[in-house]
């Protein structure tokens, strides 16, 4: 579906998911528009699984949601709960298989798991799953979550003694949450409730919100809530289990967060704008990213100009701080990359040109600073800064809102191997030479520390481990191999 090498020169987020309690609504056209709200975080595929009380009935396909889906195909799912999620592949390859929402039936009734995150002991818990006799269809750690929901190997004995108020789902959740280590936000679906989960670090976004009629929303971000007429309420804690169903909203304890480890590149690139983080307006984040970038790594120029369209509201921050003037530079053409036609050889040539256009009239003759808000691959970096130069700028420099990637991501983003990243194999001089800027500088992690917390208004903790390497969970050793896929069905036949 992406042009592979119009891919950006960014790190794709695993998926979004969303979970609607909505009795005498439409539950799966309020899931289709939360999905699109969300499209930015998985382009793979997409799926709703809903539940009326009694059935549970799932369409899903590879694609955008809105390739994926249509009148004919939303009408049959029928009832008034529904999980949803868009997906970008990181652990389980792309194919129908692993698309989501997985839907199974169980002794006590049909059971959905739409999934954002990833399991960092996935092979440990495969193998005890199958050496149970439980059957797997795919390589992701997502039908992992799903086979030990519905057949716990070990469960509270009595759900009303341990707070789950005779809750059997509950208790399987919790019991899944006391053996599963890596990150997961979960959207689950059930007979008669929906259910929302979050990791104890906190690692992925999930928040919840609240419809006029009374029903219930959880989505990976709050710009789901608003496309449907929810209200935004809360975030999801660390370690919360959350019920939405008949009775209202209930909370649980799930697993007591020993500390909070948000992906600290929510603020800086995967979360749209207009989305909320601990009580702060993403835009907001992002202009202090800019302005802390540029009282770190000022140069003199004529304008400032933003990668579009992520790299907008760090740009922004840059100029109010360093009072040079904002521009636009260029210009972006938003759904080349939604297109299954291949290019040719003679488009291939012309690269990021089918992508972005120069604004020739604000660049010419002028001393560029152009912001990106990370560079990961290298891929796009120097043919972005051959069109600034083509649109006649004289000079060209290069300011990023991150420290350098350098370390590679096990927890929901695909940055799962050091030879992917430019700043892994180079130094900073070594890239400027390689994209062709007159000047580069990043944005260092200690003022990457010190912008977000200044913008959230408090010391959070947050995940950077692409940054520093400091991963706040343990990493087996078989997540760096090149092909994981590999290791787990090799591992699985011998």
């Amino acid at each position: 579906m992406n042009i592979d090498f119009l891919s950006d020169d960014k790190p794709h987020d695993e998926c979004g998911v969303v979970g609607v309690y909505a009795p005498g609504r439409e539950v799966a056209r309020l899931a289709f528009f939360g999905l699109y709200s969300l499209q930015h975080r998985g382009q793979e595929s997409a799926g709703i699984a809903t539940s009326d009380g009694r059935i549970a009935h799932i369409h899903k396909g590879m694609g955008l949601v809105a390739q994926v889906f249509n009148e004919d195909n939303l009408r049959p799912l029928k009832g008034h709960l529904a999980i949803g999620q868009n997906r970008y592949s990181t652990t389980g390859s792309s194919h129908l298989r692993n698309a989501q929402p997985f839907l199974i039936e169980t002794i006590f009734g049909p059971l959905g798991v739409a999934h954002n995150g990833n399991l960092t002991n996935t092979l440990e818990l495969r193998k005890k799953l199958l050496e149970r006799g439980v059957g797997l269809s795919s390589s992701s750690d997502s039908e992992v979550i799903t086979q030990m929901l519905a057949a716990p190997a070990n469960v509270y004995a009595n759900p009303e003694e341990n707070g789950l108020e005779g809750d059997r789902w509950a208790a399987r959740i919790r019991s899944f949450m006391e053996v599963a280590e890596g990150a997961y936000s979960l959207a689950i679906l059930t007979r008669h409730a929906i259910y929302a989960v979050r990791d104890p670090l906190g690692l992925r976004p999930l928040c919840l919100g609240q419809l006029d009629s009374g029903g219930y929303i959880v989505a990976s971000e709050s710009c789901a809530l608003h496309t449907i007429g929810a209200r935004y309420v809360r975030d999801v804690e660390p370690g919360e289990i959350l019920r939405l169903n008949g009775s209202g909203l209930t909370s649980f304890v799930g697993k007591p967060s020993p500390k909070r480890a948000l992906c600290i590149f929510e603020y800086v690139y995967f979360a749209r704008p207009d989305s909320h983080f601990e009580g702060k307006v993403v835009h907001q984040v992002r202009q202090q990213l800019g302005r802390e970038l540029a009282r770190e790594a000022p140069v003199e120029a004529d304008i400032v100009v933003g990668v579009p369209d992520s790299a907008t509201p760090h740009a922004i921050g840059y100029s109010l701080e360093s009072d040079i003037p904002y521009s636009e530079g260029l210009t972006k053409n938003r759904y080349i990359g939604r297109t299954f036609i291949q290019p040719d050889d003679q488009l291939r040539k012309v690269g990021v040109s089918l992508k972005y256009n120069p604004l020739t009239s604000n660049l010419q003759g002028k001393r560029v600073i152009l912001i990106d808000d990370s560079i990961v691959r290298g891929n796009t970096a120097g043919p972005l800064i051959q069109l600034i130069r083509d649109g006649g700028a004289t000079e060209v420099h290069v300011r990023v809102a991150a420290p350098p990637v350098r370390h590679p991501c096990f927890m929901g983003v695909d940055m799962a191997t050091y030879k992917q990243l430019i700043a892994h194999k180079m130094d900073i001089e070594g890239i400027r030479q390689r994209i062709g800027a007159d000047s580069l500088a990043y944005l260092s992690l200690e003022g990457l520390d010190k912008a977000v917390a200044e913008a959230i208004g408090k010391r959070s903790g947050h995940c950077n481990a692409c940054f520093s390497g400091q991963y706040p969970i343990n990493i087996p050793e078989w997540l760096f191999e090149e092909d994981r896929d590999k290791v787990i069905f090799e591992d699985m036949w011998g």
